[in-house]
């Protein structure tokens, strides 16, 4: 191989396996966040989590009815509650555009949203799907709690 090679498989493998950093949250919050506490009257919890291999360098914005939540990293999560009884807009920047997710909440549920990254063809791309609460809680409890509010843009 020549060097010009080596060097592009080099960055490559670093785009893959490469962590993200982004700000944590106290360790009471993340406490509280794992014990999964039913959300108050009229309101909804909401957990986005991202757990994938692809994209560990990768660092993607979310937002929640256009309000930053945060900036997620490979093995992170956010725990946040919103209004009960409504639909909420779950986006996330990929490639060329965000990707909304809209969600119907009701009061009294906790929600689990994960981020999922794709590769693109200039950078990795990312999509949010909600999945089901027994498999959320169970990816969750294995992960560390981002602290809120912190976007790129």
């Amino acid at each position: 191989m020549n060097r010009i090679s080596l060097l592009g498989l080099a960055a490559a493998i670093a785009m893959l396996s490469g962590c993200a950093s982004v700000p944590m949250a106290d360790k009471g919050m993340v406490e509280t966040a794992k014990t999964f506490p039913t959300p108050e009257a009229g309101t909804a919890g909401v957990y986005v989590f991202r757990n994938s291999f692809v994209g560990k360098a990768l660092r993607k914005d979310i937002w929640i009815d256009g309000e930053c939540l945060g900036e997620s990293a490979d093995k992170v999560f956010f725990y946040t509650t919103v209004p009960g009884d409504r639909e909420h807009t779950f986006s996330t920047e990929s490639e060329f555009s965000p990707n909304d997710l809209k969600v119907q909440t009701e009061s009294g549920r906790n929600y689990f949203i994960q981020q999922s990254i794709r590769m693109g063809v200039f950078v990795g791309g990312a999509k949010l799907d909600v999945v089901p609460e027994a498999d959320g809680r169970r990816q969750v409890a294995g992960l560390k709690m981002a602290r809120k509010g912190t976007c790129s843009r």
